[in-house]
């Protein structure tokens, strides 16, 4: 989510990427919130963290958003610049009825996008410039 939402909001400034410690299919009702906001991620494959450090990529910035239970986990990228930490739940992790973890998934949805809209507004034109 924080990928298509950081490529929605900062498109000009940035570039986002993202990849998953053990990435799987693409969970379907993160797929269904973000298609609420006219983001279509249907056709993304999920990345593992390990294919994109044997790419060789560099990063002005790099964010992880693994929730607190697996922040001990969340990858190092060596000669990468600035690292930060989002917490926020896995909606993979969520449990109960569909409606009910459709409703947690978009929380953490709109949780993402508010730090994405407040971070973005200090650092887009800073970096832009």
């Amino acid at each position: 989510m924080a990928e298509a939402l950081l490529n929605q909001i900062c498109s000009g400034s940035f570039i986002a990427e993202s990849a998953g410690l053990e990435p799987g299919e693409l969970n379907p009702l993160v797929v269904e919130v973000l298609g609420e906001c006219n983001i279509d991620i249907s056709g993304k494959r999920p990345r593992s963290v390990d294919e994109v450090v044997k790419s060789g990529a560099r990063f002005d910035y790099v964010i992880t958003v693994c929730d607190k239970a697996s922040a001990a986990k969340c990858p190092m990228f060596r000669g990468s610049g600035k690292r930060l930490h989002w917490s926020f739940p896995d909606p993979a992790d969520f449990t109960g009825t569909r409606d009910e973890r459709l409703v947690r998934t978009r929380k953490v949805r709109d949780a993402i996008q508010k730090k994405i809209d407040h971070w973005c507004a200090a650092h887009c034109t800073e970096e832009a410039a």
